[in-house]
């Protein structure tokens, strides 16, 4: 078993495959974390957001609606942040940066302060993922350096690929692109 593994919650519900992706936004997060100097309060909450963030990914429908609510228009591979973050709530979680981060990791969020921006930046850089290697390498280096730059130039490459793919863009990710355009 290895350390992310035994990091995440007896709830979850993810594959061999997902715990690696898990395991690489976590590290990425670390990395970040250190680079920044935060104050071991937050680079705790960064490092539990990428332990968390697909905690339930791999969970059933009928889980997933259950532990999530109405979210209309979020399709069931959607559904994953709002449940665990409705999980982590349940479990006595209070962190609400923490929650946000988890729970809108999938489209965004207007109200994110840094963590949810970096989550959002992590599950779409960590080195794991096939498509711009090099690009994506590259943005993620930047982090530490220009953050704020950094994040605009990830939202604006996934809200592009979703137009792209003729995809819907939520309520909540072109709010979060009106704050930082």
């Amino acid at each position: 078993m290895s350390g992310i593994e035994r990091e995440l919650p007896s709830w979850s519900r993810v594959s061999e495959k997902r715990v690696a992706h898990i395991g690489r936004v976590t590290a990425l997060l670390d990395e970040w974390a250190r680079a920044l100097g935060l104050s071991a309060a937050d680079a705790q909450a960064w490092h539990d957001a990428g332990i968390y963030h697909d905690a339930l990914r791999d969970a059933s429908e009928p889980e997933l609606r259950a532990l999530a609510g109405d979210h209309a228009g979020y399709t069931v591979d959607m559904l994953h942040g709002p449940a665990a973050a409705a999980r982590m709530a349940s479990d006595g979680e209070s962190r609400a940066d923490l929650l946000d981060a988890v729970r809108f990791h999938t489209v965004g969020s207007s109200a994110w302060g840094r963590l949810g921006r970096a989550l959002y930046m992590a599950d779409y850089l960590e080195p794991g993922r096939k498509f711009s290697r090099g690009d994506r390498a590259y943005l993620a280096s930047q982090v530490p350096r220009d953050f704020d730059a950094t994040f605009r130039q990830v939202l604006r490459a996934r809200l592009e690929w979703s137009l792209r793919e003729g995809m819907r863009l939520f309520p909540e990710a072109v709010a979060l692109w009106n704050t930082v355009r």
